[in-house]
């Protein structure tokens, strides 16, 4: 480990993981083999004329059609060439256009032993995928070392969990989301903190003041859902639901909620506790004011992060219905109402949490706080 710490074992490092990041992408760019779904890969492509479409709402968009010309990778097929039109459109909406290299799943039609057809039906990305996914745990391991490699650990085991809690609630068709998803958030917030904060005194302080406070959020939501009787709570507009939709927006809101107030609570907390380690004089009383002055600083920019989320998440469907000549109360009801309702429980999360960990943290951390 000492030799990590050092110049050279550093620059190693570097090399070490770009080396790892290369033969992982290069890998998945060669790695037809393992599908069972024909792959073809383009080898030359001959693009069309546009053409001008207009529909009832006079919106217009531009389509091109595509011949493309490659070779089958992988299967029964390997090695043969075909041929495959693909139609995309300016907008991209609904399709996509292909290019020289890109690799696609087809469905190949065998009319003859010599005569194949086939239909694009996607393309494949595993490479960019793990592209990604190598420049991210790359980056974590590289500028934050352990800290990074345990923040990695923790998305990957809850991605684990959240997997598993996927399944057992496909397996009760629903009936219990609530339940699985909110003992769920328990074991989240308890395995992330436990990996990224240790086993000690502000883990558990910090892990108080995140269930607490999303438990107030979403006690506080229930009561006013209650007295004003759901009124403007539109469950239908949630798309592809196929249970109970109350209980799974519930759900969703718990662990939208759950993230925002641990989020705060992490850095109210860990700077309280920096505060203490550098002034041990300092009361009771001063560790919750310096707690509300923190907490008062994160508050506005994490209640704007939701925000912008969920603007993102909504702007290109609610685009869609206003281009289609739906009004702008049709289309936030339809689009953009579920999703004010979570970002105002998550900020009443976020703004609890504030006196709360300010709380807890002067009442429960140690006198001394060591290193």
């Amino acid at each position: 480990m000492q030799f990590f710490k050092t110049k050279k074992g550093r620059w190693w490092t570097w090399v070490l993981a770009i080396l790892v990041g290369g033969l992982l992408v290069w890998g998945t760019q060669h790695d037809a083999a393992i599908y069972s779904d024909p792959i073809m890969q383009v080898t030359s492509v001959d693009t069309g004329a546009a053409t001008k479409e207009t529909d009832d709402f006079h919106n217009v968009d531009r389509q091109t059609k595509q011949t493309l010309h490659g070779k089958i990778l992988n299967g029964t097929y390997k090695g043969q060439r075909l041929t495959v039109t693909n139609t995309y459109s300016q907008s991209g909406a609904m399709d996509q256009r292909y290019h020289v290299g890109s690799q696609l799943f087809v469905v190949v039609h065998a009319h003859s032993a010599t005569h194949l057809t086939a239909s694009a039906k996607d393309v494949k990305r595993d490479a960019p995928l793990v592209f990604m996914i190598w420049l991210v745990v790359g980056l974590l391991l590289l500028i934050m070392q352990f800290s990074g490699f345990m923040a990695f650990l923790s998305v990957a085991a809850n991605g684990v969990l959240f997997l598993i809690a996927i399944l057992l609630n496909g397996s009760t068709q629903g009936a219990q989301v609530l339940w699985i998803f909110g003992s769920l958030s328990v074991v989240f917030a308890t395995l992330t903190l436990w990996l990224v904060l240790g086993a000690n005194r502000q883990m558990l302080i910090t892990l108080a003041t995140t269930l607490g406070g999303t438990a107030l959020a979403l006690v506080t939501a229930l009561l006013v859902f209650h007295f004003t009787h759901e009124k403007g709570m539109y469950y239908e507009s949630m798309q592809y639901v196929t249970q109970l939709p109350r209980p799974l927006f519930l759900a969703e809101t718990l662990l939208g909620s759950l993230g925002a107030v641990m989020d705060e609570s992490t850095d109210i907390i860990s700077s309280l506790f920096a505060l203490k380690r550098e002034r041990p004089e300092l009361s009771a009383t001063q560790i919750f004011k310096s707690g509300r002055q923190i907490g008062s600083t994160i508050m506005g920019p994490l209640i704007n992060v939701l925000f912008f989320i969920f603007v993102a998440d909504t702007f290109p469907m609610a685009m869609l219905y206003l281009k289609n000549g739906n009004s702008w109360g049709y289309t936030f009801s339809m689009n953009m109402s579920m999703g004010v309702v979570q970002s105002l429980i998550s900020g009443i999360g976020i703004v609890l949490a504030v006196p709360l960990a300010s709380f807890l943290a002067s009442r429960f951390m140690a006198k001394k706080v060591t290193a």
